[in-house]
């Protein structure tokens, strides 16, 4: 099946430095606003607020910035499924056959996906995984203003870097993995766009190895060859999927989660997935799952919340499962274009 040539190119202006929308320091996923709507009902009540409350009622005061697939009209694509992401694709990766299509050559940013290219280069690289990386200033988040719990002066082995950044998308773990990286960050980012034009992702751009730079971008249709390579791979296999860990950072033993809840559900049978989230770039998710004897690739963009990607998951599952016998050939949805075009950010 031809894809269309799809590419969204935005305003700097739309994006100007605003205040962000609430963001948990660790991930970068959006937060519940029920603590900060909690908190402007205390301030407007006139009862004493903490100052964490205080600074969740000013964060919950900010709209949050509209994405730039909510600025390109993705959202206005119709589909068969009602999806909530403005993109989606969903692959046979045996066959190639393409089930379900959504906007799939858009090029947006990509947020933490990105770090599935991160773990890719790793991995390849070869590096001594058992070697210890201390997590140093610049790796600390000035793109966004995010925290971490891993501080600076930290050690942890480049295992459990990884480990951190595809499970629960530590970003200064991911960092630490480029900036350590022979060559440094430079050749890093540099093994990372050369790695997409081989695998035949034209439409990718990679700026950094955390997704926090809206300027990494790409398409579902780029991403879901990347998943495929993932797939194959052994490490990024069992770090992506695994439920949780713990790490040991100086005499605190840290309990870290995955950003995915569907890896620990029952009807699930994950291969490899990753989560990302900026403003930027909406809630997105990738994976690679068993879904009905087949093993589909599964894609989904710029979606509205944080639960609706999930949501948009589990309906292609029961809309696969239900359909299993009748999808051999393609199932067509509308794919959006569009000849809107400005200036590029940045």
């Amino acid at each position: 099946m031809a894809l269309s040539a799809l590419t969204f190119v935005f305003a700097a202006s739309a994006f100007a430095p605003a205040a962000q929308a609430a963001t948990d320091p660790q991930t970068g996923q959006a937060k519940s606003t029920a603590k900060a709507a909690k908190a402007q009902r205390l301030a407007k009540s006139g009862s004493k607020a903490t100052p964490k409350a205080k600074r969740r009622a000013a964060l919950a005061a900010v709209p949050a910035r509209p994405s730039y697939g909510q600025i390109a009209g993705l959202h206005a694509t119709p589909d068969d499924l009602a999806l909530k992401s403005s993109v989606a694709l969903v692959i046979d990766q045996d066959t190639q056959e393409v089930l379900l299509q959504k906007n799939q050559s858009a090029v947006l940013p990509i947020a933490s996906l990105t770090k599935l290219m991160t773990g890719t280069i790793i991995s390849e690289a070869k590096l001594p995984m058992d070697e210890l990386i201390t997590i140093s200033q610049d790796d600390v988040d000035t793109e966004k203003g995010s925290g971490s719990r891993l501080h600076v002066g930290a050690v942890l082995t480049r295992a459990e870097a990884m480990h951190l950044a595809l499970m629960s998308s530590e970003n200064r773990a991911a960092h630490a993995l480029g900036r350590t990286y022979p060559g440094g960050l430079s050749a890093f980012v540099s093994a990372m766009n050369g790695k997409a034009r081989q695998l035949g992702m034209q439409a990718t751009t990679y700026v950094e190895p955390t997704g926090l730079s809206s300027r990494n971008q790409s398409s579902a249709h780029d991403l879901a060859i990347l998943v495929a390579a993932a797939a194959a791979d052994p490490m990024l296999r069992e770090y992506s999927t695994s439920p949780g860990a713990q790490v040991a950072v100086g005499k605190r033993v840290l309990q870290y989660n995955n950003t995915n809840r569907l890896v620990k559900n029952p009807d699930w049978d994950i291969g490899v997935q990753k989560t990302g989230y900026i403003s930027e770039a909406g809630q997105c998710l990738v994976m690679q799952a068993r879904i009905a004897g087949r093993k589909l690739i599964m894609v989904f963009l710029d979606s509205a919340g944080k639960l609706s990607r999930i949501g948009d998951a589990e309906r292609v599952r029961r809309w696969v499962e239900h359909n299993a016998n009748s999808l051999t050939p393609p199932v067509g949805l509308p794919v959006r274009t569009t000849s809107n075009q400005v200036a590029a950010k940045g």
